[in-house]
């Protein structure tokens, strides 16, 4: 399962510079202060750009936010398999040692996700604590997030030939979304380590070897 198959993020336009700027500048100021705590101002002033500007590229901040939302899916979706790639070629020639390794790798790539990226926390977690309305533009864009990792595991596990690899499925990710809360918490020392190694109890449940 590489980044062309269908779980790989759709491509969009490319972005005038003005946008790339206002949309960089608001990823950085959503992740690290939180969205409801800044404003067009302080995006259109970091961004060197007008708010006229931004309301051209974006049309509102919910917009905005759906946009940072989105981007950020797409690169966790270009990173993910790219990992995965990377593990399956260690693995060697085994098919269940392939899907083994595959599904292993998940939390691999999700805990150097976390210490490259994701300094405080899941962002999609974050912004889901903002955004309550479930009919808000970037709300939508996280429920579509984690539908995908949902799939996404459910496709890997069905390469292994685990018993049940929907409820495994299920099992892992709530392994995924619960070692990103506690990461952002700092609540669990090494919370994805820890997810690692009850996946690898969960497969051995489904008479599967993991190492």
């Amino acid at each position: 399962m590489g980044s062309e198959d269908t779980g790989a993020a759709p491509r969009r336009d490319a972005l005038t510079p003005g946008a790339r700027r206002v949309l960089d500048a608001a990823a950085e100021l959503f992740y690290e202060r939180g969205i409801n705590a800044v404003g067009v101002d302080l995006i259109a002033q970091r961004a060197g750009v007008t708010k006229k500007t931004l309301y051209d590229r974006f049309g509102s901040k919910e917009a905005l936010v759906a946009a940072y939302l989105r981007e950020r899916d797409e690169r966790w979706r270009r990173w993910l398999p790219a990992r995965l790639d990377e593990a399956a070629r260690a693995a060697g020639p085994d098919p269940e040692a392939v899907a083994i390794a595959r599904v292993l790798a998940t939390f691999d790539a999700l805990e150097a996700w976390m210490r490259l990226r994701n300094p405080r926390g899941c962002g999609f977690v974050n912004a889901a604590a903002e955004l309550p309305d479930p009919t808000h533009p970037g709300r939508v864009v996280i429920a579509e997030q984690k539908r995908w990792l949902r799939d996404y595991l459910r496709e890997l596990c069905r390469a292994t030939p685990a018993r049940d690899p929907e409820d495994l499925a299920d099992e892992l990710v709530l392994l995924h979304e619960g070692a990103m809360v506690l990461h952002g918490l700092a609540a669990v020392a090494e919370p994805v380590s820890l997810a690692r190694r009850l996946a690898v109890r969960a497969l051995a449940q489904r008479g599967l070897p993991a190492a």
